[in-house]
């Protein structure tokens, strides 16, 4: 049975047969009128010019990184040069994962907007369909990266060494360099394109919408063709390659714990290898399961045009997911883990593994639960919002920020139960494999997350080809729906960033060689502090580059509107070209900064004189905790504050009287929803990459400054105590048991 491990690359090759079959289908169905396939052409060509552009980029900094790392593995005894090469393979699946997004999106957006002429039920069909082929391919290619790369490199360091060996530190640190170049892709795609989308979207609503008065995504609007291509380059490839790298980042977490683990008497029913192989079958497996669960996302011929028909069809696909998931994760426990297994000091079996897990899916039940309430249509976050806009541009902006502080409560009280209770499941690797049973069905969250941008394509490309108006209504449906589904898969993805750090902490402690964190040193409490301002300069300087092009872009809206006749008579066609190339510009320029900071902050923390590795463990830390807090701030105060503008749109009832698009009100949604764009689609939810990218870095060059600061690291030997996950922690031995190692 020790061949078990490769039954992960082959569920991950099933699901990329699955992607290419769905993709197959979406491209067969019909894609409307000349017009329709006219305006698609110019999203999917404006989408596939800045892709081209952003990857010149990033492929200076993947061969610059490359070479970096190689020298320094070869300062590492515990390295090897191939590390580079592990660098590259994580960089490159990554991009492609967002280009297998983007096209997919592409050629669904405009065959759901034809199929809405039809019935919502077969928009629903195609545009989930265009989500389900990014869902599953990201998280094949995840697996099949992982899964393979772990197996040629085990092959190639260990074929036959024991779990604790030197040769299985050497395979795993180079594994931890295909993580690090599929978050350092995931950063820059998920900002660059959140830069791009929101520049474009902020510009055509303030100057469209508001001063002009025109509805969204008329064709005389100039940034109407900039807006839609970034729905693709940002909520889709940048989407795609956010949770590649955080799908990549959970599982290499657990398998940093899981090597650590002592197994009773030495081995088990794969040779003591079963705590680092089961986080990739219990990812395998979530594949296969997210197929099945794409098969119950359906809603009869006959169902009403509204949201709750939409929501409950994606919830019967995501539980059924979930709860099939669950079941096959429980057989695999029961199956190949040891009875008794212990890490640093903590003994747990398999019953406490299986609980852990179960506390990851119920988190991210949980998590997924409070951020559809806090963001959804007829809750009452969002209609608090809707009140305030009856008085004012002001007060609409005060009740969205309210909403985003007071959404962070109910999600930090659930993860934080959900830590401590997956610790006394199974210690440290307990927290790690909640992580990743959350992440298991991430092909089914990021399905339901993609569809919505296609949908939202699909109304721009409706009201761009002048379709009926219960055309629109029907997309518009399948729209707002989305905008749920987006806040609760950046909330879902934060929660899991919160745990995955935390397992990547751990690891960064013990591979680091220190024995815990001091914050009653001023250089660790200095450092506390440093970390928890790095996500809130990150943000600043994400919303100010939105800001900036934004103005840039409203600028060149106004001089279109003003020196060309005949736009908003509909006889003279806009320059759209001018106002894609504003957006391309602008987002390639300013995403550099922010992700620099992200890769080079903790090694100047760790290598500072002074400072090290106790400094950079309170430095990461810091940044964990605030970057979580930012982030669910930032996703749920712009997912309450768009549908508060979309409720005016099928009208809302104010104090007894009725509001509609153009209303006073309505227009200080606007105001709001443009507020919230950048919170929501730029620095929120990057928040959850740049937490995990930091403790990936830090991890990399843990090994170097446990070499430089003189620690010794080597696998804690059994602590002769009876301990079960069931017996309390003395508080001396807390800092112990998480460094877990010895001078």
């Amino acid at each position: 049975m020790q061949h078990l491990i490769y039954l992960v690359p082959l569920m991950a090759i099933i699901g990329l047969i699955y992607t290419l079959l769905k993709f197959r289908w979406v491209v067969k169905q019909d894609a409307g009128t000349p017009r329709m396939k006219e305006i698609s052409n110019h999203i999917a060509e404006g989408a596939m010019a800045f892709l081209k552009s952003e990857w010149k980029i990033l492929g200076y900094f993947v061969v610059i990184v490359a070479i970096l790392l190689g020298v320094l593995a070869n300062a590492n005894p515990h390295s090897h040069w191939m590390i580079s090469v592990s660098f590259v393979i994580g960089a490159v699946l990554s991009a492609v994962a967002g280009y297998i997004g983007m096209r997919a999106a592409t050629f669904a957006n405009v065959r759901t907007a034809n199929a809405a002429r039809t019935s919502l039920r077969k928009a629903l069909n195609v545009s989930f369909g265009g989500g389900a082929v990014m869902g599953v391919g990201v998280a094949g290619l995840a697996v099949l990266g992982l899964g393979g790369l772990y197996i040629i490199l085990k092959h190639f360091f260990a074929p036959d060494a024991d779990l604790n060996s030197s040769e299985m530190l050497t395979t795993i640190e180079v594994l931890t360099g295909f993580s690090l170049g599929a978050e350092s892709i995931a950063l820059f795609a998920r900002v660059g394109g959140g830069i791009y989308t929101k520049a474009a979207d902020v510009g055509a609503d303030l100057v469209g919408k508001v001063e002009k008065g025109i509805p969204e995504d008329d064709p005389r609007n100039p940034a109407t063709i900039a807006d839609n291509v970034g729905d693709n380059v940002g909520d889709v490839a940048g989407m795609g390659a956010d949770l590649f790298g955080s799908y990549v980042a959970t599982v290499l977490a657990t398998i940093v714990l899981g090597q650590q683990i002592d197994v009773a008497d030495g081995a088990d029913f794969l040779g003591g290898y079963s705590p680092v192989v089961l986080p990739m079958l219990i990812a395998g497996i979530g594949i296969l399961f997210s197929i099945i669960g794409t098969f119950f996302v359906k809603i009869s011929e006959n169902a009403g045009v509204n949201t709750k028909t939409v929501q409950k069809a994606l919830n019967m696909g995501n539980w059924g997911s979930i709860i099939l998931t669950a079941i096959a994760s429980a057989g695999l426990v029961y199956w190949i883990l040891p009875e008794q297994m212990e890490l640093r000091g903590f003994e747990f079996t398999k019953n406490g593994v299986m609980g852990a897990i179960v506390v990851g899916l119920a988190v991210g039940a949980l998590m997924t639960i409070i951020t559809e309430y806090y963001t959804a249509m007829d809750k009452r976050p969002v209609n608090s919002i809707i009140k305030k806009s009856s008085t004012g541009h002001a007060t609409n902006v005060i009740g969205g920020l309210a909403v985003g502080m007071e959404s962070t409560f109910l999600p930090i009280l659930v993860l934080a139960a959900g830590i401590v209770a997956s610790y006394k499941c199974a210690g440290l690797y307990g927290v790690s494999i909640a992580a990743a049973a959350m992440m298991a069905t991430t092909a089914m969250q990021l399905a339901i997350d993609a569809f919505g941008p296609i949908a939202d394509n699909a109304g721009g490309i409706a009201e761009m080809s002048e379709l009926p108006k219960e055309v629109r209504e029907k997309t518009d449906v399948l729209d707002a729906v989305g905008n749920t589904t987006a806040a609760t898969g950046k909330g879902f993805a934060i929660a899991s960033a919160a745990l995955t750090a935390l397992a990547l902490f751990a690891a960064f402690v013990g591979v680091a060689g220190i024995k815990g964190i001091d914050i009653y040193k001023a250089n660790v409490l200095a450092s506390l502090f440093l970390g928890a301002m790095i996500p809130f300069i990150f943000s600043a300087l994400a919303i100010r580059a939105v800001g900036e092009a934004a103005m840039a872009m409203v600028e060149e809206v106004r001089r279109q509107f003003r020196t060309i006749p005949g736009i908003m008579e509909g006889t003279a066609t806009p320059e759209y070209d001018k106002c894609v190339a504003i957006s391309t510009e602008a987002s390639l320029k300013k995403m550099v900064v922010p992700g620099a900071i992200a890769i080079i902050s903790p090694i100047i923390i760790g290598f500072l004189p002074g400072f090290g590795a106790e400094s950079l463990g309170g430095f990461l830390a810091g940044a964990t905790v605030s970057g979580v807090l930012l982030g669910m701030f930032q996703n749920n105060s712009g997912g309450a504050w768009d549908n508060a503008k979309k409720s005016f749109e099928k009208g809302v009832e104010i104090n007894g009287e009725m509001f509609h698009k153009k209303s006073d009100p309505h227009k200080a949604s606007v105001t709001g929803d443009t507020v919230g764009d950048p919170f929501k689609d730029t620095s929120g939810p990057s928040m959850n990459i740049l937490i995990k990218l930091m403790s990936i870095v830090s991890l990399v060059i843990a090994p170097t400054l446990a070499q430089v600061e003189g620690n010794v690291v080597k696998h804690p030997a059994p602590v002769k105590q009876e301990m079960t996950r069931n017996t309390p922690v003395a508080p001396g031995k807390i800092a112990a048991n998480f460094g877990g190692i010895s001078k």
